[in-house]
């Protein structure tokens, strides 16, 4: 098995030694994300808000192979806080995604200043 690492520098970069993302076997699998905004490093306060600019994080990567939410497949989701933010993180999360969905896993995770990390898989188109 191959694999090839994916980099934009429209989405936060590495704070360690990880990919942004990674494809092999006909997936990209992404590293997860925060909602730090790559432009201005700045981090939204609300969770709704976090959960829009990691997405937007999560779409930069995806497009650089040419891929969209559309072709995600399984979604992975932290939350700090789950019960309190898990209905303005979903309100949030539903306009980028269309049917069929992908599958989801949402669980709560002692996360570093943040309230949201998101990683995602999305298959590659075969030729």
């Amino acid at each position: 098995m191959t694999k090839e690492a994916v980099h934009t520098a429209h989405a936060p970069q590495p704070a360690g030694a990880y990919s942004q993302g990674v494809v092999a076997g006909g997936f990209l699998h992404t590293a997860g994300f925060g909602p730090k905004d790559p432009l201005t490093g700045e981090v939204p306060e609300l969770v709704g808000d976090q959960t829009r600019q990691v997405l937007r994080n999560l779409t930069a990567v995806l497009a650089e192979r040419g891929l969209t939410l559309d072709d995600v497949v399984k979604v992975t989701v932290h939350l700090q806080h789950l019960h309190r933010d898990f209905a303005a993180f979903d309100a949030a999360y539903r306009p980028f995604f269309t049917a069929p969905y992908p599958v989801r896993t949402t669980v709560g995770s002692d996360l570093m200043n943040i309230l949201v990390e998101i990683d995602v898989v999305a298959v590659l188109p075969t030729d």
